[in-house]
C-alpha cells in the first residue's frame, strides 16, 4: 500500500521548488511542481494531492485567488501558504480564506516538514463565508515583521468563531483596530460593531450605558438601550475592561456565559447574540492578584488572546507605517507624497515611540502638513526632535543632578506622553524607567544577574523579580 504523502508545490521559484524536492525525504513524501497558478486546479485532479503548498504571487492567478479557488474544489485538502512578500493583509485574507498556516520566506526546511505533518493530522478549517464579501480596506495592519504577522494569522484564524477575544498591549499600538479586523473578516461583518471604552464613562452610569435602563432611573429620562443590545448579532468592543469596577464585572460574566441581562430598574430579562472582544493596557493577572479583577470573567474573556507588541519591538515595520500614513494624509490633502529624506528615516528608527503606532501616526500627520520642501525633512517632526535635542551630550556636565537630565528629556513631550498613555502617565513611565535599567544592567554585565544586581544597588531577589514581572526571563538567563 502506498504511505507517501502525495506534495503539490505551487511555485514559480525554481530554486524553491528545487530545494523542497530536495529536503523532503523521498521515502516518505512525493513533490509534484507547478509553477503557473492557472494550471493548478487541473493538476489537483490528476495528482489528488494530500496538501498543497502554495505561494502568494503566482503568474496566471494569485495564490490567495487560488487559494479560495482550491478551498472549493477540494475542500478537505489542507493548504500552507508560502511567501516571500511579507504582508499582514495577506495573512488575515489566508487564513480567514482557510489556509492551514502562512509561512514567510526564507523559512527553515525541517520548520515546513514540521508544518506539513501537523496539517496533515489536523482538522480542516472552513474558510469564512458571507454574502457580502468585504475586502480589507486602508484600515488594516500594516507590517512585515514576524510579530505583527502573527497577530494578523490569529485574527484570520479567529474569524470564523464567535470566541471572545482578548487584545492586549500598551497605549496607541492598534487594539480597536485588531478589533475591527476581526469583526470586518467575520461572518458577522454586516451587522453592528459597537465600541465602549470602560475608563472614559463614570462608574455610576456604567451599567446604563451597557445594559440599558428602564424609565425612572435617571428622571425625566425615557427608557434606554444599552451598547449590548445596539450591537444583537454583531460585536462589542469593550477597551479598558481592566478599569470596570467588580460589580459590572458579576454582569459582564452573565452576557458572556449565556448572552441575557436585565436593564437597570427591569424585571425583563434581555436575550442578545454579541461576540465580545476586550482590550486592556493593564496586566490583568497582576489585577486578580490584587482582588480587583475577577478569575472566572478573565478566562471567560480570554479564550483567544492576542498581544501586540510595541512599536519599537517591531522597528522593521517603522518606515513601512511611515509610508503608508504619509499617502493617506496626502491624499486626505489633496497634495503628492513626499518622500522621507534619509535624514527623516534615521530620526524615525532612532526615536523610542513611547506613544506607538498612534505616536507616529500623529507626527506624520504634523510632517506632511508642515513641510515645505520636496521631501520630509526632520525639522518636519519637531516633537521627535526635541526630544533628542534635550538629551545632554555629556553626562558630567549634569553632575548627578538625574532630576535635571529627567526634566529635559520629559517636558518638551509631556503633553503628548499624556495624551497617549490615557491617564496611566505615573505607572508606565515609571515601570519604563524601571525596566529599561533593569535590561541595561543585565546587559551590560552579560546577564550576570548577581553583578547586575550589584550596579543596581539592589538585592538578587529583587532583580528576579523585576525579570519576571518585565518578562524578560527569557533574554536574561540567571547567571
Amino acid at each position: 500500500m502506498d504511505t507517501q504523502v502525495r506534495v503539490l508545490l505551487v511555485d514559480d521559484d525554481p530554486e524553491i521548488a528545487h530545494l523542497v524536492v530536495n529536503f523532503l525525504p523521498t521515502d516518505r513524501y512525493i513533490v509534484e511542481v507547478a509553477a503557473d497558478g492557472s494550471s493548478v486546479l487541473g493538476t489537483v485532479r490528476r495528482y489528488n494531492p494530500d496538501i498543497i503548498l502554495l505561494d502568494v504571487h503566482l503568474p496566471g492567478m494569485s495564490g490567495l485567488e487560488l487559494l479560495r479557488a482550491l478551498k472549493s474544489e477540494t475542500p478537505k485538502t489542507p493548504v500552507v501558504i508560502i511567501s516571500g512578500y511579507v504582508s499582514a493583509g495577506n495573512a488575515i485574507e489566508a487564513m480567514k480564506d482557510g489556509a492551514y498556516e502562512y509561512l514567510t520566506k526564507p523559512f527553515r526546511f525541517d520548520q515546513l516538514e514540521k508544518t506539513i505533518e501537523r496539517a496533515l493530522g489536523a482538522p480542516v478549517r472552513a474558510p469564512v463565508t458571507a454574502d457580502d464579501d468585504v475586502p480589507l480596506t486602508d484600515d488594516q495592519i500594516i507590517g512585515k515583521s514576524p510579530e505583527i504577522v502573527q497577530v494578523a494569522k490569529i485574527i484570520g484564524q479567529v474569524s470564523a468563531s464567535d470566541a471572545p477575544v482578548l487584545v492586549m498591549g500598551e497605549t496607541g499600538t492598534g487594539k480597536e483596530l485588531v478589533a475591527r479586523l476581526i469583526h470586518r473578516t467575520s461572518n458577522r461583518r454586516n451587522r453592528p460593531f459597537v465600541t465602549f471604552n470602560c475608563a472614559a464613562t463614570d462608574e455610576t452610569l456604567l451599567e446604563s450605558e451597557l445594559f440599558g435602563h428602564e424609565r425612572g432611573v435617571i428622571p425625566s429620562q425615557p427608557r434606554k438601550t444599552g451598547r449590548f443590545e445596539h450591537a444583537d448579532g454583531g460585536t462589542v468592543f469593550l477597551d479598558e475592561v481592566a478599569d470596570l469596577p467588580l460589580s459590572t464585572q458579576a454582569k459582564l460574566l452573565r452576557v458572556l456565559q449565556h448572552q441575557t441581562f436585565e436593564r437597570l430598574n427591569g424585571d425583563d430579562t434581555v436575550s442578545v447574540d454579541v461576540r465580545m472582544i476586550a482590550a486592556t493596557n493593564r496586566s490583568l493577572v497582576d489585577l486578580m492578584k490584587e482582588g480587583k479583577f475577577r478569575v472566572d470573567l478573565f478566562y471567560r474573556l480570554k479564550v483567544v488572546s492576542i498581544f501586540l507588541p510595541p512599536l519599537r519591538e517591531r522597528k522593521s515595520d517603522i518606515l513601512l507605517l511611515a509610508e503608508f500614513f504619509i499617502k493617506k494624509y496626502s491624499r486626505n490633502s489633496g497634495s503628492h507624497s513626499k518622500p522621507l529624506s534619509a535624514a527623516a528615516r534615521e530620526c524615525l528608527l532612532r526615536h523610542h515611540w513611547p506613544g506607538n503606532v498612534r505616536e507616529l501616526e500623529n507626527a506624520i500627520h504634523t510632517a506632511v502638513v508642515l513641510s515645505k520642501e520636496s521631501e520630509l525633512l526632520p525639522e518636519d517632526f519637531p516633537m521627535i526632535t526635541d526630544i533628542r535635542q534635550t538629551l545632554p551630550l555629556d553626562l558630567d556636565q549634569i553632575r548627578g543632578d538625574y532630576l535635571e537630565l529627567f526634566q529635559r528629556t520629559i517636558e518638551p513631550a509631556f503633553s503628548q506622553i499624556a495624551a497617549a498613555s490615557e491617564g496611566h502617565i505615573h505607572s508606565e513611565l515609571t515601570d519604563a524607567l524601571e525596566q529599561t535599567l533593569v535590561e541595561t544592567a543585565l546587559k551590560a554585565t552579560g546577564n550576570n544577574q548577581v553583578r547586575a544586581a550589584q550596579i543596581l544597588g539592589i538585592s538578587r531577589n529583587t532583580l528576579r523579580e523585576r525579570v519576571r514581572r518585565f518578562e524578560l526571563a527569557q533574554r536574561a538567563p540567571v547567571a
